[in-house]
């Protein structure tokens, strides 16, 4: 079969390519060979090809991809839900930018009748992240403040979207301009383009008229800690979830005690089969039917043959992308 393979880990994603691989041999009773049509591109996928982020053990450090839509092919024998030719959708924690991909059962939904598989491949990852953080751990409710950083991105517009659809007032941060004004087509209250970072809780706190935030979901990290300390409200609660400015800063204790705050760091990728498969039921059971409403969407920027994928890590790397990039392996 046909994956995309990194032959030789680097920043330049030049040797990222299509690459023929033996295709999965069997399955375990509880397994699913899913054909994949189209495979999401994360930020993950870019660190792993960059060296710096190998998948967990037991996937290969060569195959990117966490996120997948497509077809079973073939099901274990105590696989009772899937049968051959349903349209799956799911997160993985690796190896999901193949033509083939043996996963656990428990970690597939079915694909809503109105999105086609480029779409799907667009939601896993971003929605199930957004959606553990923000409405499971974070217990965003009707009427609280949400503040997302890097609203733009994946994770940022698939939150921005259940919370709105929750009935929670959501303000959002960017370094861009353009990326806001598109946020707030799709139902974002407030927008703050970052210029200083000195500044950003003093821009909140106006638009916030004082109160501060009930949640906050920051995919940033050390550079915006100390404005979130500020940001957050009395019993609000701090979802840290990426750390793409540093994992290191200081930390006012005093701020925390006297909010009475919550701080907690989450990430997808390494959890348990089991965790992942609660995470991936949670999000089905509370969300599915919105997909399915269109009241959530997918936001697929663009798309890529999956012969071009180092065009495709190219083009993530370069932040230029508003919602999901996905290569298409149906060809």
């Amino acid at each position: 079969m046909k994956a995309v393979y990194i032959s030789e880990f680097g920043d330049n994603f030049d040797h990222i390519g299509l690459c023929d691989i033996p295709e999965p041999e069997g399955t375990n009773p509880g397994e699913v060979i899913v054909r994949v049509e189209a495979a999401g591109v994360n930020r993950a996928d870019l660190l792993q090809a960059r060296g710096s982020y190998p998948p967990p053990s037991g996937y290969s450090a060569n195959i990117p991809g966490l996120e997948f839509a497509g077809v079973v092919a073939s099901a274990g024998s105590e696989v009772s839900e899937w049968k051959e030719g349903d349209r799956v959708f799911g997160i993985t924690a690796g190896e999901a930018q193949a033509e083939y991909l043996r996963i656990d059962q428990r970690l597939l939904m079915r694909v809503p009748p109105n999105l086609d598989f480029l779409e799907a491949a667009a939601i896993p990852e971003a929605f199930i992240t957004a959606h553990d953080a923000v409405i499971v751990q974070g217990g965003l409710t009707a009427g609280e403040t949400l503040l997302i950083h890097a609203v733009g991105s994946g994770v940022g517009l698939a939150a921005l979207q259940m919370a709105k659809a929750k009935g929670a007032r959501v303000i959002g941060t960017s370094r861009t301009e353009a990326k806001l004004a598109s946020c707030l087509a799709l139902g974002l209250d407030a927008g703050i383009t970052v210029t200083d970072v000195d500044e950003l809780a003093a821009k909140f706190l106006e638009e916030s008229e004082g109160r501060g935030a009930d949640v906050i979901l920051d995919l940033v990290g050390a550079a915006y800690f100390q404005p979130n300390m500020t940001c957050l409200a009395v019993k609000g609660r701090l979802l840290l979830v990426g750390l793409t400015s540093g994992a290191k800063t200081e930390f006012n204790l005093a701020l925390a005690l006297q909010k009475r705050a919550k701080i907690i760091g989450t990430v997808l990728r390494g959890r348990s089969v089991e965790e992942k498969a609660a995470a991936t039921k949670a999000f089905a059971d509370d969300q599915l039917r919105n997909l399915t409403s269109g009241t959530i969407r997918p936001n697929l920027d663009r798309v890529f043959p999956a012969q071009d994928a180092a065009e495709a890590y190219r083009y993530v790397a370069s932040n230029k992308n508003f919602g999901k990039v996905v290569l298409d392996l149906s060809s």
